[in-house]
């Protein structure tokens, strides 16, 4: 039986992955995108191509030039690319969809993505436990910011293998149960969400499929207080603060979305036009995207309504 590549007892299999996922990384974001006429019902070639990225960089764009303001876009693309147990959160919509857009006057101001503020490096759910991990998502563009906005992304699998050519010690160290907690978040009712310990790097039992769960966040986090444990997330953070090529940029225009296993992202800033407001809308998802020629689900499994906004 071939060993996961994420093992740290398995050398041999872990180089082989490592060579080959080294050997297809695009070298900008443009590589990732994929022209379709509508995607709420894509050609098999344009599904492929999505498929394709998502299975060798954990992340694919499409660009359309539909500029139809119907949540219904995400959650078609999603059922599409496999995604069926949709994972809403308090502050989303009753069909479990976000609007990302700044809100000056409700509660959702109070949460850094409803704002115009820069958003640090992150990946979606970090503070839900592990039977709930946001293992994908998909992020569209309905209208884009005057200025800024933009997102860099990165294939969490390329800071897997930056940590453990820099020191396996590290790996080990993040793969810890209690790397990083997040501290409980309290209300006026008193405790919204309880603390959540676990690892930053895991491996799913059943698929094989790495999961990293991950803040650059200062405030609200705790690093487990051993030398390995800090040394590995000084190291991530100033991975993610290089401009390295495993960094890619890329601006989402009104058409245009983002579809990925929830790879490391973060949000530049924004001015918003006052006429037509930055709006994005965000659907996350329980499952991973679905391999290159698997079979599509016929029927979605019930919508579950969460407890938490995203980071």
């Amino acid at each position: 039986m071939i060993g996961s590549p994420f093992d740290l007892d398995q050398p041999l299999v872990y180089q082989r992955w490592r060579d080959a996922k080294l050997a297809c990384r695009p070298a900008h974001a443009s590589e990732l995108v994929v022209n379709v006429a509508d995607p709420r019902a894509l050609t098999d070639q344009e599904l492929q191509a999505l498929l394709q990225r998502c299975a060798s960089t954990n992340m694919g764009v499409y660009r359309s030039a539909l500029r139809d303001e119907s949540k219904d876009i995400p959650l078609q693309i999603a059922r599409q690319l496999g995604l069926q147990r949709l994972d809403g959160n308090w502050l989303a919509d009753e069909d479990g969809v976000s609007q990302i857009e700044v809100a000056d006057q409700s509660e959702r101001a109070a949460f850094i993505p409803y704002t115009n503020r820069a958003i640090k490096w992150h990946t979606d759910g970090y503070y839900h436990p592990q039977s709930r991990h946001i293992r994908a998502m998909v992020l569209h563009c309905v209208r884009a910011a005057a200025a800024g906005g933009e997102n860099a992304l990165m294939d969490h699998e390329m800071a897997y293998i930056a940590l453990r050519e820099a020191n396996p010690d590290w790996v080990r160290a993040l793969m810890a149960p209690d790397a990083m907690t997040i501290p409980e978040r309290l209300d006026d009712d008193g405790v919204a969400r309880a603390e959540q310990s676990g690892p930053v790097f895991s491996v799913d039992p059943v698929d094989g499929a790495l999961h990293m769960r991950y803040t650059a966040r200062t405030r609200s986090v705790l690093w487990k207080d051993d030398a390995s444990t800090r040394a590995a997330a000084a190291f991530l953070q100033r991975l993610l603060d290089s401009s390295g090529s495993h960094v890619l940029r890329l601006r989402l225009e009104p058409g245009m979305g983002l579809v990925c296993n929830n790879v490391l992202h973060d949000r530049a800033g924004f001015v918003d036009d006052v006429r037509q407001p930055r709006l994005l809308y965000r659907a996350r998802y329980l499952d991973r995207v679905r391999q290159p020629g698997a079979p599509q689900l016929a029927v979605d499994a019930p919508t579950g309504r969460q407890m938490e906004p995203s980071g």
